[in-house]
């Protein structure tokens, strides 16, 4: 059985984490799955934007524990290897030239709630409960953080980093981890319909350039974050995108994209 599952419909890449029986726990297995899956969503040209969703009662548990313990009889090189794959899904999702949403219809733990952190959107139940509890059991949340301070900011995220708590999603709201709390019933709906009015109303070439700015600028000082800017507008004036836009804003005609 795979462990998920790529779907297309109307122009969205369904990613669907696929081992409910263990609350979609991150397996080495899995990470590799999930990062091939984003490969290949990122590169069909039938996807404008993607959607990551999880099958079962939770949305991602986090790391596999079973797999943990046979992690502490690996070398060090064995590990850091083990954790530069989790570190290239987590980076994948983040610079991933397409937007992506993370439909949350159950908790999301440890590296779980690191998953949704890294996505550009996040819609959650209000039962749904996040937290990097990695603390909890002598471990650290090392990779989602260095995502999470660029997030919500370096005092909100020690909040949740150092102490483990694990928060209801209207609470995961307030912090600014995620982007809207949708009762259960109308969790897809709302989810297709914003993804619906991205890939009608927004030209995917805007999308992607404004989606790789806001990844570069933060690491740069603001006057190499400005040139970066520019050079990335006179790109975008370029664009095929671009062009047709701004030919239907002045003839005044309705551009579908």
């Amino acid at each position: 059985m795979s462990l998920v599952i790529y779907t297309v419909k109307d122009r969205v890449g369904y990613i669907t984490l696929n081992r409910p029986e263990k609350r979609n726990a991150l397996s080495h297995e899995l990470v590799i799955e999930l990062t091939d899956a984003f490969d290949k969503a990122e590169q069909d040209s039938s996807v404008k934007v993607i959607v990551l969703r999880a099958a079962g009662e939770a949305f991602c548990a986090g790391a596999d524990l079973a797999y943990l313990q046979q992690l502490q009889n690996f070398s060090f090189e064995q590990n850091l290897e083990d954790s530069r794959q989790l570190k290239n899904l987590f980076l994948k999702i983040y610079q991933l030239k397409k937007v992506v949403i993370a439909q949350v219809q159950g908790h999301a733990l440890a590296g779980g709630c690191g998953l949704a952190t890294v996505c550009d959107f996040t819609f959650a139940v209000p039962e749904a409960k996040f937290g990097y509890t990695e603390v909890k059991i002598g471990f650290i949340p090392a990779l989602v953080s260095v995502f999470l301070i660029r997030k919500i900011g370096e005092h909100k995220a020690k909040q949740l980093l150092l102490t483990g708590e694990v928060i209801k999603a209207q609470e995961a709201l307030t912090r600014g981890l995620i982007n809207q709390v949708v009762n259960a019933e109308a969790l897809e709906q709302s989810v297709f319909e914003f993804v619906s009015n991205l890939v009608e109303s927004n030209s995917g070439q805007s999308m992607q350039l404004t989606k790789q700015l806001i990844a570069q600028v933060q690491s740069v000082s603001l006057e190499e974050g400005l040139e970066q800017a520019a050079t990335m507008n006179a790109h975008a004036r370029a664009t095929e995108d671009c062009k047709a836009g701004i030919a239907a804003f002045l003839n005044k005609q309705d551009l579908k994209w």
